[in-house]
């Protein structure tokens, strides 16, 4: 039976592992909202499933889906991916679902619950209500019965950090000194939390993500760790684009900055892919709904191939049909990563509702 812990995973001698040690399997959420996803959620609901088919090939895949859409789910996924019954409001399992920590000694593996307010609450959400999501972390842990720690009071998001697991996080001050997440906390209020709950000794603090990311510019989005002391960085070339600035000024700070075993950090420049814009028929393909962010034709999607997921010997690639970066996109994570396959999936449709390949990694008891 899964326990509410006291203390912190810190005090306890547990860490977060950075997303490329091994994992035990991924989580996901099934896409089902039609205010989000365009034509009933159903274009969302096959890109998911090409991304669990390709992420199961090398770990197992867990799918969570609500009451009315498991009969749906089970039929459209393979008999190998694991579907069980939790509810939701939206389909980003790494933002409202737990982060898991282990403890090396033991081999203990126990969630950390952040407080959950769709990135943003009252103040810029992106929907109203999000409390089924909010509840989502702790009813996978009970599944899987391991011990949480709540956060209360302090509002997280799983996309807004990303670790080593050797004691470096990398955050955006964007999205974590919001006035939408803890205006409350000052910034080394905020850093001595991260540190407690994810067992840091450095927090690398970004400007800024990616341009018009929704999430108030979640570092997943602009940055992924792939081993310690490297990191993959979007990036534009173009002088015009306002992701230039944006990417050039992360740069900066990478480049003179060392992490917390004192390694100077080696960074991969990842192009982001050719502008995508909303279509007039994407756009009227969303059902309109009070409070619920409205998707405009012509609007700027957040697109970057920085949002991949890191599985057991591969990496789940998001691509856009781009003719010139999704080719350097491959080859730039082939150089980087040469000991895991590169599987490219066409994106389109999940970076249409606001995101991008959204799982979590749960690691392996020893």
């Amino acid at each position: 039976m899964a326990k509410r812990l006291d203390g912190t995973p810190k005090k306890d001698g547990f860490r977060m592992p950075g997303e490329f040690e091994k994992h035990k399997q991924c989580w996901m959420i099934w896409p089902e909202r039609t205010d989000n996803w365009q034509m009933g959620a159903k274009p969302a609901q096959k890109a998911f499933v090409q991304v669990a088919e390709a992420i199961s090939k090398f770990e197992p895949v867990t799918m969570a889906v609500s009451r009315r859409q498991y009969s749906n789910a089970r039929e459209k996924l393979p008999a190998h991916i694991r579907v069980v019954e939790i509810s939701s409001n939206d389909a980003w399992m790494r933002d409202s679902g737990a982060t898991f920590v282990k403890n090396d000694r033991t081999g203990e593996v126990r969630g950390v619950d952040w407080e959950f307010n769709a990135w943003g609450g009252l103040v810029d959400g992106l929907y109203f209500p999000w409390d089924q999501d909010d509840k989502v972390a702790q009813k996978m842990c009970e599944i899987e019965s391991v011990d949480t720690y709540r956060t209360n009071g302090f509002v997280l998001e799983g996309g807004s950090i990303h670790v080593d697991g050797e004691g470096t996080c990398i955050v955006t001050e964007a999205c974590l000194l919001h006035e939408s997440r803890n205006p409350h906390m000052t910034k080394e209020e905020i850093e001595n939390q991260l540190k407690e709950y994810l067992n840091l000794e450095k927090i690398i603090w970004l400007p800024e993500g990616i341009c018009l990311d929704e999430t108030n510019e979640h570092v997943d989005n602009i940055l992924h760790y792939i081993a310690p002391g490297k990191v993959v960085l979007a990036w534009t070339e173009d002088k015009n684009d306002p992701q230039y600035n944006m990417s050039a000024e992360a740069y900066e700070v990478l480049s003179n900055t060392t992490d917390a075993k004192g390694r100077k950090l080696e960074i991969f420049k990842l192009h982001i892919p050719t502008e995508i814009l909303i279509t007039s028929e994407e756009a009227d393909g969303v059902d309109a709904v009070d409070g619920t962010l409205p998707r405009q034709e012509g609007d700027r999607q957040a697109a970057s191939y920085a949002n991949f997921y890191i599985a057991n010997g591969a990496v789940i690639l998001p691509v856009f049909n781009d003719e010139k970066f999704d080719k350097l996109a491959i080859e730039t994570l082939q150089k980087a990563l040469p000991d895991r396959k590169i599987v490219p999936i066409y994106a389109r449709e999940i970076i249409l509702g606001g995101g991008n390949i959204h799982c979590i990694t749960q690691q392996q008891p020893e």
